[in-house]
C-alpha cells in the first residue's frame, strides 16, 4: 500500500478534509487537517478515519496508523 492511495482514499471518503501521509507498507502517519473533526473529541476524530480504514486494518493491508489532528488555521500556522 502507498501512501498516496490512502490519502485519495481518505480525502474522497471525507469531503472538506485534507489528509497529509507519510510511511509505506502498512505503517502510516497521518496529518488530518479539518475544521469539521477539530470541533470533535479526540476518540470522536479517530473513530471518523478508523471507519474507513478498518477493512485496510483487517486485511491486514494496514498494520499501524498515527494521527495527529488540524483546524485549517492550526495547520496555516504550522507551515
Amino acid at each position: 500500500m502507498q501512501a498516496v492511495e490512502v490519502k485519495s482514499f481518505l480525502e474522497e471518503k471525507m469531503p472538506g478534509t485534507r489528509v497529509e501521509v507519510e510511511g509505506e507498507g502498512c505503517n502510516f502517519q497521518l496529518n488530518v487537517i479539518s475544521d469539521e473533526l477539530a470541533g470533535q473529541s479526540p476518540v470522536k476524530r479517530q473513530q471518523a478515519i478508523y471507519a474507513h480504514l478498518n477493512p485496510w486494518i483487517a486485511d491486514g493491508s494496514i498494520h499501524a496508523v498515527t494521527m495527529k489532528f488540524f483546524s485549517s488555521a492550526a495547520w496555516a500556522e504550522r507551515t
